[in-house]
């Protein structure tokens, strides 16, 4: 009856990724390769958990 006050974990991962690549744009357009590697390594396990919750 009140699912739709749910949170959607699909949703919050979503918004995840996006502040991660957005992260990670913002160091590699400040030249730091490192920070950008890693950034783009946890927006890039954040994408795969997010495939595994809408691809079961």
């Amino acid at each position: 009856m009140l699912s739709w006050f749910k949170a959607k974990p699909e949703k919050k991962l979503q918004q995840q990724y996006e502040a991660k690549l957005a992260e990670a744009q913002h160091a590699q357009r400040n030249g730091d390769m490192r920070l950008f590697a890693e950034k783009s390594a946890e927006a890039d396990a954040i994408y795969q958990r997010l495939q595994q919750l809408l691809n079961p």
